[in-house]
């Protein structure tokens, strides 16, 4: 049992620390936006159900930790009734009742009553809040850690790869890849690994020569020690640098950021690109993962970081750093997914400002609801989707079908 409740722990602890740290951002992005609009806030909370602790402050906020760390929102004042899906007739009613309690003035705390622009800017402060979290994080790794990285440079061409077949030699210095430079080899193995099956232009340099060649990656079937079972695309390009050809860079803050903020929109452009190729059908949607996944990989970032420590505290700090690393891609992803038009997300909400911004008026009330019990029937199923997938990963169906053969 001990045993159990061990292994549970590297993974459980490592989970809830990336899921608090990325939610309690969008969160705070959302909050920060509306206090600064003078919005009326009843509660921030990081996490759900019971408070195990809670206070207020000068504004009358509460700030509430709940005994459930799987996620947090902000609670702005009128949202417990019809309003917080509101369309002219219920804005009215709600109009009238916060007169009566608070005289006219009081119509302006309220959310529902701010500029179109205002309410927009409040909905998309929260993925904003997560694309700034992860330029932070990072901008703060570059500079504290530094990075290892090794020359673009071509030392073994794998036989019957992909490479091969495009004309790739031992030598090549590998320029660019389609319009995206490339100045690492990891740069390179970042690009290819999502475009399996996908015809690449390399530019490439030869000796005194520039030439271009084309391959397409093969998709191949691989076990990762962090990422597990997945299906990524492999030239065939090798790279054993000598010790001339690799380079530790620790980053000045000035230097720091900018390149944070090319990662965060490196992943977010990965990001889109890889679902782009999952909705025309390109990539089997086998792929997705849940919420098991992401617990699984942050148990495996925890062990990797931790892993060489000459004691606990150290491998308690390498542990922390390869979270933070992870928190940041984690944060970009949900920064996007929020984005999305669907109802229930920020996205959703921009959407219904848009037409209301186009119509002068809110979409009605019922069509706001029967569109936000839609979208959380998608999420739901989405959601259900990727727990199986991470079910069948873990070949737990396997498992228990073995109990009772």
């Amino acid at each position: 049992m001990l045993g159990f409740l061990q292994s549970a722990g590297s993974f459980v602890i490592p989970f809830l620390f990336v899921l608090t740290l990325v939610v309690t951002v969008h969160e705070l992005g959302h909050f920060l936006a509306a206090r600064a609009f003078g919005v009326a806030i009843d509660r921030f909370a990081i996490g759900f159900g019971r408070a195990i602790l809670s206070w207020h402050d000068r504004a009358g906020t509460e700030w509430r930790i709940g005994w459930i760390p799987l996620g947090g929102y902000v609670r702005f004042s009128g949202d417990e009734n019809a309003a917080s899906v509101p369309d002219k007739a219920d804005l009215e009613i709600l109009r009238r009742a916060i007169i009566a309690r608070d005289g006219p003035e009081g119509v302006h705390k309220f959310y529902h009553f701010k500029p179109i622009w205002q309410r927009a800017v409040v909905a998309a402060a929260g993925p904003i809040a997560n694309f700034v979290l992860a330029t932070v994080l990072f901008a703060t790794l570059l500079m504290t850690v530094g990075e290892v990285t090794s020359d673009p440079l071509v030392t073994r061409v794998s036989p019957g790869s992909a490479a091969e077949s495009a004309g790739f030699r031992v030598g090549d210095r590998v320029v660019r890849a389609d319009n995206h430079r490339i100045e690492t080899f990891q740069d390179l193995q970042r690009y290819v690994t999502v475009r399996g099956n996908v015809p690449i232009e390399f530019l490439v340099d030869r000796g005194k020569l520039r030439i271009m060649l084309t391959a397409v990656p093969i998709m191949t079937q691989e076990v990762d020690a962090i990422s597990g079972d997945q299906k990524v695309g492999r030239l065939g390009l090798q790279s054993d640098p000598s010790a001339q050809q690799v380079h530790r860079t620790r980053y000045s803050p000035w230097a720091a950021i900018p390149t944070g903020a090319a990662r965060t929109w490196d992943v977010l452009d990965t990001t889109v690109y890889y679902l782009g190729r999952l909705v025309r059908g390109q990539v089997s949607a086998e792929q997705l993962g849940g919420p098991i996944r992401i617990a699984q990989t942050s148990g495996a970032v925890a062990h990797a970081g931790a892993e060489g420590a000459p004691d606990l505290g150290y491998r308690i700090l390498g542990a922390f750093v390869a979270l933070l690393g992870l928190a940041a891609v984690l944060s970009v992803s949900i920064g996007f997914m929020n984005l999305l038009p669907i109802p229930v997300l920020d996205g959703g909400h921009l959407l219904f400002y848009a037409y209301e911004a186009v119509t002068r008026k809110p979409l009605d009330a019922r069509l706001q609801a029967a569109g936000y019990r839609v979208g959380l029937a998608l999420l739901m199923g989405f959601m259900l989707f990727a727990t199986w997938n991470d079910l069948q990963r873990l070949r737990v169906f396997q498992f228990l079908g073995g109990l009772f053969s």
